[in-house]
C-alpha cells in the first residue's frame, strides 16, 4: 500500500488592498497636500507679495496674468492672486468659527434633548424641525439684515442656522448610548444627570461632534460666499471670495475672465479638499463603511 505523501504546504499569497481604499488613501493625501499648500499661502502672503492688497492703480486695470501679476489685476487695478489668498483666508476663518458657533448650539441642544427626553425632548425636536423647514439662506438674509453687515453678522447668520444637523446626531447618539450597560451602572450608582452626561456621555460623543465640525466648514464657507456675493455679507472694501466674484462680474463681458474665474476656482479646490478630508475621516469611525471598504 502505497503512503499517501501530506500536501506540500503552500503560503497564501498576500492580497492586495481594494483598489477602492488606494484610491481613497491617494486622494485623501492630495486633497491635504492641496489644503497645506492654500492655508500656507494665506498665512504667508504678507510675506510672499508685500503688497497693499487693497491698493488702487488705475493706470494697471484689467491686467492678464504675467510674471508681475500672476493671476491679473481687477477693474481698479489690484492684484487679483494677492486679494483671491486675502479673500480665502477671511472665508475659511468665517466659516471655522461659524462652524464652531453652530456646533457649540447644536451640541447643548441636542444633549438637553437626549438626556432629559420626554416632553423636553419632543418640544425641542418640534423647533429644530420648524426651523429645518425654513430655507437657510433665507433665514441668513434675515439674520444679517437685522444687523449691520459685518463679520460678526455673517458669524451670526451661519452660526444661527446651521445648528440642527448637529443637534440631531448628538440627540440620537445619546439616546443609543442611554441602552448600553455602563449606563445602567452609572444611574444605579447614584450618577446625577449632570455627571452621567459629562463623564460618561459626552466623551463618546465628542468624536462625532468634531466630525460635525469639520464636515459643516465647507458649507459654512460657500454660505458666507453666498452673502457676499448677494452684497449682505462682509463689506465691499473687505477682500473676500464673494466679493471678488460679484465685483468680476462686470469684466467678464469685456474678456478679464480672470477677475471672477481665479478665486472662484480657488473656492472650489479648497472646498473640495475640504470635503474629501472629512469624508475620509467620517470613513474611519464608521465601522459598517470600514467593513466595506475592506471587503
Amino acid at each position: 500500500m502505497t503512503d499517501l505523501a501530506p500536501p506540500p504546504t503552500t503560503t497564501p499569497a498576500r492580497t492586495r488592498p481594494p483598489t477602492r481604499f488606494r484610491s481613497g488613501r491617494l486622494g485623501a493625501g492630495v486633497a491635504a497636500g492641496l489644503l497645506a499648500a492654500a492655508v500656507a499661502a494665506c498665512l504667508l502672503a504678507p510675506l510672499l507679495w508685500p503688497l497693499d492688497q487693497s491698493a488702487v492703480d488705475l493706470t494697471r486695470t484689467r491686467l492678464a496674468p504675467s510674471w508681475a501679476h500672476l493671476a491679473g489685476t481687477d477693474d481698479l487695478g489690484r492684484d487679483v492672486a494677492l486679494r483671491s489668498l486675502y479673500g480665502l483666508r477671511v472665508s475659511l476663518l468665517v466659516g471655522a468659527v461659524a462652524a464652531l458657533v453652530a456646533t457649540v448650539i447644536g451640541g447643548l441642544v441636542g444633549a438637553v434633548a437626549g438626556t432629559i427626553g420626554g416632553r423636553v425632548d419632543r418640544a425641542l425636536m418640534r423647533v429644530v424641525d420648524t426651523i429645518a423647514a425654513l430655507p437657510h439662506l433665507l433665514l441668513g438674509i434675515f439674520v444679517v439684515a437685522m444687523l449691520r453687515p459685518s463679520l460678526g453678522a455673517v458669524i451670526a447668520s451661519i452660526g444661527l442656522t446651521h445648528w440642527l444637523s448637529t443637534a440631531r446626531i448628538v440627540r440620537s447618539e445619546l439616546l443609543s448610548l442611554r441602552t448600553r450597560p455602563f449606563v445602567d451602572a452609572a444611574i444605579s450608582g447614584g450618577a446625577s444627570r449632570t455627571r452621567l452626561l459629562t463623564r460618561h456621555l459626552l466623551p463618546h460623543v465628542l468624536p462625532r461632534l468634531a466630525l460635525a465640525t469639520t464636515l459643516m466648514v465647507p458649507h459654512a464657507v460657500w454660505h458666507e460666499t453666498a452673502l457676499s456675493f448677494l452684497g449682505l455679507g462682509l463689506p465691499p472694501h473687505l477682500a473676500s471670495i464673494g466679493n471678488m466674484i460679484n465685483d468680476g462680474r462686470g469684466s467678464l463681458l469685456t474678456g478679464a475672465w480672470w477677475a471672477s474665474i481665479v478665486p472662484g476656482l480657488l473656492l472650489v479646490a479648497v472646498t473640495l479638499a475640504l470635503a474629501v478630508l472629512t469624508g475620509r475621516w467620517r470613513d474611519r469611525l464608521d465601522p459598517r463603511v470600514r467593513a466595506e471598504l475592506q471587503l
